[in-house]
């Protein structure tokens, strides 16, 4: 990889140079030392043919940093505003990291969704291939995967030891996955048969080395699932909640707020109640008397919102973030120039995902849209679809992180990099679906209720997620009583229309990743109330392009700081 204008050592003359913000890139540089998977997100030549320390030893590295650098933070004055939003968002999001370490909760990292096997693989969608270098660098870190494969092991054998055992569904889940992707056809398969270099073929001997390192990784991924079939199958544990004081915990960290959980959990079923609603209301708007059910038939069977194929798919995507960043620049929202470049990606996996990668630091990489399609899935349908394309690019996830690249001469590198938090990423997402629909995106109702399909899912899982780990009373609609995996099923069911392999994702989803889903929900309730705030607070002098531009320069806060930094 080539070092980019703006990687660690680099850092512009006209950067902050105020004592907090060496404190955070002190910090920045030291834990982008420590990750080189971080690194590669951000397309920084930092260690590219290595891996994080995923074992024990390596968390405790990390948390020593951590405590180091909030005993330096509390020494640093701030100077200006910047400053002190700098000090709130790192004492909130360092704070949280000790705690969740100290509770010795960061060694559990075993789900089918977000687990050190996740990340392991997931590196090589972001390492550039434009080159015989860079095909090597590849080589060198895919010899790489079992150290790195064996420090997560240990990792979840620490955590079994001290008493936080993982649930026996994502056990058999995760093992499930790694075996698809080494399986004929699996990820392994098709990365090795599309290895080449932007202007061709690689020479044959460095083909070869990669089939090499490419078996390497592939038998690690190999043992580690015999190792969750059985070792690890052995240590864990048939609950699949994890306790109030865990989740706590977990809503915390992805949503740097804290939430009364009770009232959280009756609003959730009251949003949902509002949004079948409306659903209903959008199902007569389709036919006159249709039912919710008969009409999401009608838009199936409906061929203006049949695509079919993945390149199909791409494309129309692709055409969608365009046709919004040249309708929203200028209008809505100021859009850096380098941010206006967008991909849309079909994934190398199959897990039924819709995901967003940012761009490198200096927008060589461009952000980009992945669509993990499902085996088998060739058919696709728009009228769900177009407000995914706004979630994950435009105005939603790439305007979002593009945004706070790009603001070089105003935040350091922590703020713009590497302050992310769920509740302000995924709610800026959800609230970026319903401004396109309130700025006239979706008036056609197919397009409409596939807003309200998502948002109910959304809704539904608030209730869900807390429901089941906090031990919350299921709905009546599913028999009352304890949450279960059948209660879990039927409700989520009822309340999302969805082909049952993405369902069984997403439900997967929750119960191995709490408190992540309802954060998408929380977050958007929080942008929605904080643009009403402003608004009344300056009803004549009120711009949405404004309050736009001036939140989204903030970079990525924990949701409690960015209240306060908007409000202020």
């Amino acid at each position: 990889m080539t070092t980019t204008p703006d990687s660690p050592d680099q850092i512009p003359a006209d950067h902050p140079r105020t004592a907090v913000d060496q404190v955070a890139e002190k910090y920045y540089r030291a834990s982008l030392e420590a990750s080189p998977l971080a690194a590669t997100d951000l397309g920084l030549d930092i260690r590219q043919d290595e891996y994080d320390d995923l074992s024990p030893a390596g968390l405790e590295a990390d948390y020593r940093l951590t405590m180091a650098t909030l005993d330096e933070l509390d020494q640093a004055m701030p100077v200006d505003d910047i400053d002190h939003v700098t000090v709130a968002a790192m004492r909130n999001r360092l704070g949280l990291r000790a705690q969740i370490h100290d509770n010795g909760y960061d060694l559990l990292t075993l789900n089918g969704i977000d687990s050190g096997p996740h990340w392991i693989r997931a590196v090589y969608d972001a390492m550039p291939t434009d080159t015989v270098e860079q095909w090597q660098t590849i080589t060198r870190r895919l010899h790489a995967v079992p150290a790195a494969i064996d420090g997560w092991l240990d990792s979840q054998r620490a955590s079994a030891a001290a008493g936080v055992a993982p649930a026996r569904r994502q056990v058999d889940l995760l093992a499930g996955q790694l075996e698809s992707w080494t399986a004929p056809g699996g990820f392994f398969d098709s990365y090795l048969a599309g290895a080449a270099t932007s202007s061709g073929e690689l020479p044959t001997a460095l083909h070869s080395q990669l089939a090499d390192a490419v078996k390497v990784a592939e038998q690690s991924f190999q043992k580690a699932a015999g190792v969750l079939r059985t070792e690890m199958a052995a240590l864990s544990t048939d609950q699949d909640a994890v306790g109030v004081q865990r989740y706590r915990l977990a809503s915390r960290e992805f949503l740097g707020s804290t939430i009364d959980l009770a009232e959280t959990y009756r609003w959730g079923q009251q949003e949902l109640a509002r949004i079948e609603e409306l659903q209903q209301q959008t199902a007569s708007r389709i036919r006159s008397g249709a039912s919710v059910a008969e009409a999401i038939e009608i838009l199936d069977a409906d061929p203006r919102y049949r695509i079919n194929g993945t390149a199909a798919l791409r494309e129309w995507m692709q055409q969608k973030a365009d046709e919004a960043i040249e309708a929203l620049d200028g209008t809505h929202f100021e859009i850096p120039e380098k941010a206006r470049r967008i991909e849309g990606m079909i994934a190398p996996t199959h897990d039924g995902g819709v995901y967003y990668t940012g761009p490198s630091e200096d927008f060589s990489r461009p952000g980009r849209m992945w669509w993990a399609v499902p085996e088998g899935v060739d058919s696709f349908t728009t009228w769900r679809e177009l407000t995914t394309v706004y979630h994950e690019g435009v105005p939603g996830h790439h305007l979002q992180i593009s945004s706070a690249i790009a603001q070089r001469e105003h935040l350091n590198s922590w703020r713009r990099n590497s302050c992310w938090t769920s509740g302000h990423g995924e709610g800026w997402a959800l609230y970026a679906e319903w401004l396109m629909a309130d700025l006239g995106y979706m008036d056609d109702p197919g397009y409409f209720m596939g807003l309200l399909d998502g948002q109910s899912m959304r809704a539904a899982r608030v209730v869900l997620d807390i429901g089941l780990h906090c031990g919350f009373e299921a709905p009546a609609e599913v028999g009352g009583g304890p949450w279960d995996w059948d209660k879990a099923w039927t409700f989520f069911n009822r309340h999302v229309s969805m082909d049952e392999g993405s369902a069984l994702f997403e439900v997967n989803r929750y119960f191995g990743w709490p408190g992540q889903a309802p954060a998408y929900k929380l977050g958007e309730r929080t942008w929605l109330e904080l643009r009403d705030a402003a608004r009344a607070a300056d009803p004549e002098g009120f711009s949405l392009k404004d309050f736009h531009t001036r939140a989204l320069a903030l970079g990525g806060l924990p949701l409690d700081v960015l209240r306060s930094a908007v409000l202020a």
